[in-house]
């Protein structure tokens, strides 16, 4: 026997909620019909919530993909259960198919799929079961279904161009610490030995760096643990409010242009997410609240909130955009014609455009500043080591002539 939560609606139409006991979820719908209710909502409890847990994450690659196929087969005149049926079959993610394969089970089970879909938050987020409900009640959900297909992929392909961005910098630094860590276990210690046999007084930039080989070499039980312990530690502490909005506002004042970069990812993400709602027929004051959820940047998510809330008083959305420092001229100005042409849409659309190839530009200028600066920075390194470690030798020629 399986426990049931169930919301149910009696021939009056109250609504009721509570938990059922059946061997499975058919004869759980029967048990309701039985007692003169119609069940809203059924789903098994325990085991579902035990194999979320163990489930791996879903690569935002293959809810593209589910999407845009998902989109193609309503449009084809497929039902939602004929669709997902298809999905789950020909789905090559282990994972997803196990979560299409629940979404079935609750859409034959009477839920709608906005509602299916809602009880995996970590596979649909908000933004994505506010579309899907939109679209469910505008009767257009193959457009919507595509509109958030096209929403993922211009995601992924701004996530790409960051990352790929930031692999040269930390291979980069990641080098210069190995050779840093390498040179100071085993090629100042060859060094040290050489210099107690001279005897006499060692140059002040070699006494730094004979230390810095003592610290590392005698405690490094200490300190690699302390080094990892920190990047830990400071990760988690990215995630707590305080931290969170203490990062968010050094990110977007990082010198070197990154602060700017930072700035134009979040406003193309926030960006192409209102359009998407916006297109979709969301409320506009929800579609601010996800919006600022999912741009990536609490600064950006704070300012959003004070614009949700004046436009929830009746001021339109490009004053409060106007009044904000934090938003770039463009962003409002573009907003207002929108408004004023009832485009909103297609102009927010614009301005996602407009700042995805700012970040590819910006991100291929930063680039060709920073690759030199971290060459510098190793050849700095290990030339001072190295300087260190002949400053005795000159020292000893000299008195020798």
């Amino acid at each position: 026997m399986a426990a049931f939560a169930y919301s149910a609606i009696n021939a009056l139409g109250a609504e009721s909620a509570g938990q059922i006991t059946a061997p499975d979820m058919g004869a759980a719908r029967e048990l309701l019909r039985q007692k003169g209710l119609r069940p809203v909502a059924l789903s098994e409890l325990g085991a579902r919530g035990a194999t979320q847990k163990k489930r791996k994450k879903i690569k935002p690659r293959s809810l593209q993909v589910f999407s845009r196929q998902f989109a193609t087969m309503i449009d084809a005149g497929l039902s939602v259960v004929q669709s997902l049926v298809i999905l789950e079959e020909q789905s090559d993610d282990t994972a997803l198919a196990a979560v299409i394969r629940e979404v079935r089970a609750d859409v034959e089970g009477g839920m709608l799929l906005s509602q299916a879909l809602a009880r995996h938050p970590k596979v649909f987020d908000r933004l994505y079961v506010s579309m899907v409900e939109a679209g469910e009640a505008a009767g257009i959900l193959d457009k919507v279904l595509d509109r958030v297909a096209v929403q993922i992929e211009k995601e992924m392909k701004i996530k790409r161009r960051v990352k790929g961005a930031m692999v040269y910098p930390l291979v980069v630094l990641t080098f210069a610490v190995l050779v840093l860590i390498g040179m100071l276990l085993f090629l100042v210690p060859v060094f040290e030995n050489i210099f107690a046999d001279l005897g006499g007084d060692l140059p002040f930039l070699t006494k730094i760096v004979v230390t810095a080989s003592d610290i590392v070499r005698g405690y490094w039980f200490i300190l690699f643990p302390f080094m990892g312990g920190s990047v830990y530690g400071f990760r988690r502490w990215k995630k707590t409010p305080a931290g969170r909005q203490v990062w968010d506002r050094f990110k977007l004042r990082c010198p070197a242009g990154i602060g700017k970069v930072v700035l134009k990812v979040t406003i193309a993400r926030f960006s192409r997410t209102l359009a998407t709602l916006v297109a979709a027929g969301v409320d506009i004051i929800k579609a601010l609240e996800i919006s600022g959820q999912t741009a990536g940047n609490w600064v950006v998510e704070s300012a959003l909130a004070d614009v949700r809330a004046k436009v929830h008083q009746g001021v339109p959305i490009a004053q409060p955009l106007i009044e904000d420092p934090v938003f770039p001229p463009l962003v409002s100005q573009m907003v207002k014609i929108g408004e004023e042409t009832g485009e909103l849409e297609k102009m927010l659309d614009k301005v996602a455009d407009f700042y995805e190839d700012e970040v590819d530009t910006s991100i291929a200028s930063l680039t060709s500043i920073v690759e030199p600066l971290m060459m510098i920075g190793v050849g700095m390194i290990v030339g001072i080591i190295v300087i260190a470690m002949y400053l005795p030798m000159f020292k000893l020629l000299e008195l020798v002539q």
